[in-house]
């Protein structure tokens, strides 16, 4: 059974991602609204991207030292303090403090990237990949909250989006108070005072790099393909309601699976499911060679995003097994820093690589990577054996 603390970290999830996606729905419009000129409209968008990248390692160094609950309070503060800075910025149309503000949530939203792995120190040994699970399809309730909020709170004030933003302090708000809440296991002994490696070290062993090198492509390789995906589509002549409908639908393949991913990586094994996600990944891009109807778009998205969701379950899973509890926050942080800013690289790529290559061209690109992250994975397994189980001396 999963502990009290697991399904709180997961509701808290649940706010923050529907947090992010009411984010992503508005941030941009504002930005386009209150920017100087149209050069500038997605900077916001991009501090935002800085700030999730940027705090991710010194976020995990400052839990190890301080604990997860005053690292996740620390985040949902920021988090606090960055919409009420969004809230007056869109009120008073001030464009260098909206920027701001967005640099702020982005820190908020790299802290909460922390929860998946909270979940894993707060469970049964052996419940570890269902906690992770848990706190991933947490998304699933995000992905239907979040554009409806967006949706609900878009006239709530005489200035437009301005109740978005009073719902963000309030998911804040409310997720500081179930934080404080919730008992949250302190460091160890061994976690705040053993003497860790260094990363030269951490890398060298195989699980590690397994798993950071397959998160990180399969988060590249969904990011780049979904962000085209509506480029595409437009280019094909649909609409912009076929267009939702499908991110809709892949959406819920990323989030969906999860509340049954966790068995399947206990019942089968971590490097199988990945590899399993993999093939999924495979399947979307060669899907995407086959045509262009919107049964196409539709099958190989969804395709995308249960592969995604195999893909990170399983490495995150692995990740947790790959290290000791001194190096946990090193590895955590290195992980996240790395898996995250391929997945911006990748959306900045996106646009870019579909006006040059095209559609078909694009999707073929994403093959070498998917290979690379499989024969990572099957050669880090063989090593991880063998280092498990040396072969006897001859002498």
């Amino acid at each position: 059974m999963l502990t009290i603390t697991v399904w709180g970290l997961a509701l808290g999830q649940a706010l923050l991602v529907t947090g992010n996606i009411l984010l992503v729905s508005v941030t941009a419009l504002i930005g386009q609204s209150l920017a100087p000129s149209f050069a500038l409209a997605t900077l916001p968008v991009a501090l935002q991207f800085l700030g999730l990248m940027g705090v991710t390692l010194p976020a995990a160094l400052l839990m190890g030292w301080l604990g997860r609950k005053k690292g996740f309070l620390i985040g949902n503060l920021i988090g606090v303090a960055g919409a009420v800075l969004a809230f007056y910025a869109v009120q008073h149309n001030l464009f260098p403090l909206f920027c701001l503000s967005t640099f702020l949530l982005g820190m908020a939203i790299g802290v909460g990237q922390q929860y998946r792995f909270a979940a894993t120190e707060n469970a049964p040994a052996d419940k570890a990949p269902q906690a992770i699970s848990m706190i991933m399809g947490a998304g699933v309730v995000a992905a239907i909250l979040g554009p409806n909020m967006a949706i609900w709170f878009e006239d709530w004030a005489a200035t437009k989006y301005l109740g978005a933003f009073a719902a963000l302090i309030l998911l804040y708000l409310f997720n500081t108070g179930l934080i404080a809440f919730l008992p949250l296991r302190a460091p160890t002994a061994q976690e705040k005072s053993g003497k860790p490696k260094s990363y030269g070290e951490l890398l060298k062993k195989p699980s590690l790099s397994g798993a950071i090198i397959a998160g990180s492509i399969g988060y590249a390789v969904m990011v780049l393909v979904m962000t085209a995906t509506p480029l595409a589509m437009q280019a094909c002549g649909f609409d912009f309601g076929s267009t939702a409908n499908i991110i809709q639908w892949h959406v819920l393949g990323m989030f969906l699976p999860s509340f049954f991913t966790g068995r399947l990586i206990a019942r089968y094994g971590t490097y199988r499911v990945i590899q399993l996600g993999c093939f999924l990944l495979l399947g979307c891009v060669m899907l995407n060679q086959f045509g262009i109807s919107y049964w196409h778009f539709f099958s190989a998205l969804v395709l995308l995003g249960v592969g995604w969701n195999f893909t990170f379950i399983g490495a995150t899973a692995l990740l947790t097994k790959s290290y000791e509890p001194a190096d946990k926050a090193r590895v955590q942080g290195i992980n996240d820093l790395i898996v995250f800013s391929s997945a911006a690289a990748a959306s900045l790529l996106s646009g870019y690589w579909h006006s040059i290559f095209g559609w078909e061209i694009l999707n073929l690109l994403m093959i070498p990577a998917i290979l690379l992250a499989m024969f990572t994975l099957m050669s880090s397994q063989k090593r991880a054996v063998i280092i498990a189980n040396p072969p006897a001396s001859l002498g």
